[in-house]
């Protein structure tokens, strides 16, 4: 792969990050409702006590919400203002994973690594669904290639900077972004017997640093939480926010303190790779098990390949994995180092041979199925579920479909054919996403649909009154407004506006015998999809009906 290649794969796969940003809206729930914290925090001027929709919040760590809301304060309170920062750490998780690969493989070996991430499914996902994790990854794959390169090289510069990333990525998730580098080096330093770095007199000054930088955050908290005991988090007594940061939200998975238990078995993580990996999740569990095999014969303390990438992803997954609570997304923040394992199996295995062995060809010929299902998912996606798309993607499809043809049939390797097709496939596919179904899709969360409305009509804000109908935190920020909400009949009066569900109307026209309809239209949960959703014909059941009623006796 030569430098201008390079670079125009992976200005394709930022540029459908851009398209994404500025074309979906923000999806429920995690999403929107970290807008609409970030949002809240510039509109209260509250930046080191957190509050969600007026209430204290303690689930994330504040980074996130500082940089969204000082992007809001520059460019204004758009979903894309609220990523941008986001989007930038994915540009650093992109740089760090090709300047780590570079230090101990070469150009090759990092150009692909770096293709391999950005290209990958997940990342094409988190650029528009922002999470805490989007930024996580940028901020450890930064500290661990500054360490790495601190170890090789012994610049203190280098470790104090690894210092402020792996602050940043605490005050983005918490202790797993000083957890993973470490599970990543640790074992690298001890297979080469570098025993001194174990208990160098650096380290002194670097926890120093660290917690000053953390000190901001921790006032926060001790303002907001110690200082006044007993305020209820999920239900549950919080004594002290301090306490619950730094030890309950992440060990207390493990103990059993933390409030959250769901996806707790050991294979959950690996089961949703199959998705959030693609297309490289085969030939990723293929280099794993190369890697462990070579670990193997060439015995630990006598590596002959770089370790920190095996070990970095193997112990953070087998440390995520016994969590009592697990979430798709909690293993992205590893898939740097399986991009950078992948390249390297890849580099080594695949991409100059011009014949494969017979097994290897089976591989291959296995993916160009997987590759044929992907095609045709893309093509339903772009023509049944909500309609034709239109003449700007139908060029492109073509263009696409033209481009995998001619790398089938040319002359290059096939490793090299196998690399370029996955990558124009998944740039195909998300394109589609994103131009056209993502977009369609979230015209049925009722949030940000009927903010729109609410802007364009001029609906008074003050009046509106949320009633047994599911939060969307899309809509008050769209709305940019925190709209009451209550399950509570008694709590309404006349002259209110009430947005509920079809279903409660008879018992508000019971109460309100004369209210007034002023909008009425369709809801659908978008991270729920099923077959009878995604079929036009069996939508309206799967839809749910909901209005805008004027509250009048």
């Amino acid at each position: 792969m030569n430098k201008n290649t390079f670079i125009l794969l992976l200005t394709a796969c930022v540029g459908i990050y851009m398209i994404g940003s500025f074309m979906i809206p923000l999806m429920d729930i995690d999403a929107s409702q970290y807008a609409s914290i970030s949002r809240e925090m510039l509109e209260r001027n509250s930046f080191l006590q957190v509050f969600d929709l007026g209430k204290d919040y303690l689930d994330k760590p504040p980074m996130l919400f500082w940089l969204s809301a000082l992007s809001m304060k520059i460019f204004g309170v758009y979903d894309w203002a609220y990523r941008i920062p986001s989007l930038i750490f994915l540009g650093i998780a992109l740089y760090a994973t090709f300047k780590f690969t570079q230090l101990y493989y070469n150009i090759l070996t990092a150009r692909l690594a770096t293709i391999i991430l950005a290209s990958c499914q997940a990342f094409f996902l988190i650029a528009h669904d922002v999470r805490t994790d989007t930024m996580l990854v940028g901020w450890v794959m930064l500290s661990i290639y500054l360490l790495a390169k601190w170890a090789e090289g012994k610049r203190n510069k280098d470790f104090f900077l690894a210092i402020l990333a792996i602050a940043g990525g605490m005050m983005t998730k918490g202790p797993i972004a000083l957890v993973v580098p470490v599970l990543a080096l640790a074992p690298n330093w001890i297979a080469q017997k570098k025993w001194e770095f174990f208990y160098k007199p650096i380290y002194i000054p670097g926890l120093i640093l660290l917690a000053i930088l953390l000190f901001p955050m921790s006032w926060g908290l001790y303002q907001q939480y110690d200082l006044h005991p007993g305020k209820l988090i999920n239900d549950r007594p919080i004594k002290s926010g301090l306490e619950f940061y730094y030890w309950t939200q992440s060990f207390g998975r493990y103990t059993g303190q933390n409030y959250y238990k769901e996806m707790g078995y050991f294979t959950f993580l690996l089961e949703n790779m199959f998705w959030s990996f693609l297309p490289w999740i085969f030939v990723f569990l293929w280099a794993l098990v190369a890697k462990a095999i070579t670990i193997i014969k060439d015995g630990f303390f006598k590596p002959s390949t770089e370790l920190v990438s095996f070990f970095g992803f193997v112990l953070t997954y087998l440390v995520l994995s016994r969590s009592q609570a697990q979430l798709p997304h909690y293993i992205f923040v590893v898939f740097p180092l399986a991009a950078i394992l992948t390249a390297s199996h890849w580099e080594k295995t695949l991409w100059n041979n011009q014949s494969l062995a017979k097994t290897l060809k089976g591989f291959y010929g296995f993916h160009l199925f997987i590759f044929t299902v992907l095609i045709i998912a893309a093509t339903l996606i772009a023509f049944v579920p909500f309609g034709s798309i239109s003449w700007v993607g139908r060029i492109i499809g073509g263009a696409v479909l033209i481009i995998i043809i001619t790398q089938l049939i040319s002359k290059q390797t096939i490793g090299a054919k196998w690399f370029y097709i996955s990558v124009v496939l998944m740039l195909g596919v998300n394109t589609f996403m994103n131009m056209h179904f993502y977009p369609n899709l979230l015209k049925l969360q009722w949030g940000n649909q009927l903010a729109e409305v609410i802007e364009s009509k001029g609906w008074n804000k003050e009046k509106m009154v949320l009633y047994k109908i599911p939060n969307s935190n899309a809509f008050h920020y769209y709305g940019q407004h925190i709209f009451p909400n209550t399950k509570d009949s008694l709590q309404l009066k006349e002259g209110d506006w009430v947005i509920t569900d079809g279903i409660n109307d008879s018992s508000l026209k019971q109460q309100f015998a004369h209210s007034i309809p002023h909008y009425k239209n369709n809801r659908f949960h978008v991270t729920m999809l099923s077959l009878p959703f995604l079929n036009p014909s069996t939508r309206p059941q799967e839809v749910t009906p909901f209005e805008v009623l004027e509250l009048k006796k």
